[in-house]
């Protein structure tokens, strides 16, 4: 949807997709239920790289940064959560761009309703081998920048959102550490994401799907999208997207926090209480 009338102006432009339920629809009618899987082994390795540099250099950045500002590493503070949360995305959006880039146009790919430039590859080894091939290394990280700006709008507000909404369910509604309370955390987390990270995600599926040099760059896009197309283009596609971060960012920082649980377990058991925190 973020791809439907691509620099045509109102009232020119193709609608194949009304919407993501009826998207889902006509897909799953042309091209079968695999037509909305296509590029899901790119996701996954996407994923795993954004995701394990999105958490894992987080905390410890975070918690560097406040010993070195606040002579204080547990000690939380807005600012330094936003700068290490769209630090550690920056990081991890740089490290998974190649496969982002292959996804983006194994996803919009479609031999029976088009929508904007077309990619034929049998699978994901192959659009890597045919863009190098073409492109050159640099060629796999077309659009890093739109990525990483996307990432770290989204990573920015994330951890810091989640953990801001947590303390205050807390306080104010007397909820305890437990599923409910980390379910409540995490969906009005992915709900600010999507707000601030849509935008540049539109640019970046954009600049990801161009052949050639279509857009300069990622102001190049967002000049030529909002000119054409008017604002609310860069909202396009905002539903289908919501209901993709809101259930991943649910599980995603659900899943966190049980993980986190269960290796503090461990380490009681492993460790000698005199090296953990809080015991020496």
């Amino acid at each position: 949807m973020q791809l439907q009338g691509e620099l045509q102006t109102k009232g020119h432009q193709p609608h194949h997709y009304r919407g993501p339920i009826h998207g889902v629809g006509v897909i799953v009618r042309n091209e079968g239920l695999k037509g909305i899987y296509r590029g899901i082994g790119c996701a996954y390795v996407y994923q795993v790289l954004l995701n394990g540099c999105r958490l894992g250099f987080y905390e410890p950045m975070r918690s560097g940064l406040a010993g070195l500002l606040l002579r204080d590493g547990a000690k939380q503070n807005l600012g330094i959560n936003m700068f290490c949360g769209a630090s550690s995305g920056i990081i991890g959006a740089a490290a998974g761009s190649p496969f982002f880039l292959v996804k983006t146009r194994l996803q919009s790919y479609s031999p029976f309703l088009p929508v904007g430039t077309q990619h034929n590859y049998k699978n994901a080894v192959d659009g890597l081998s045919q863009i190098y091939k073409a492109e050159g290394f640099g060629g796999l990280y077309r659009g890093v920048g739109a990525a990483m700006i996307r990432t770290g709008f989204g990573s920015s507000v994330q951890l810091p959102t989640y953990f801001f909404a947590k303390r205050r369910l807390v306080r104010h509604l007397g909820m305890e550490e437990g599923a409910p309370l980390h379910l409540a955390s995490s969906t009005v987390s992915g709900f600010v994401v999507c707000c601030f990270m849509h935008p540049p995600d539109t640019i970046m599926s954009r600049l990801y799907n161009q052949n050639g040099n279509l857009y300069k760059g990622v102001f190049d896009c967002l000049g030529k999208t909002i000119r054409t197309e008017g604002f609310l283009a860069i909202y396009k596609g905002f539903l289908p997207h919501l209901a993709r971060i809101l259930p991943h960012t649910i599980l995603t920082l659900s899943l966190a926090e049980q993980t986190n649980k269960l290796l503090r377990k461990v380490e009681q058991k492993i460790l000698p209480a005199s090296t953990l925190p809080g015991k020496a």
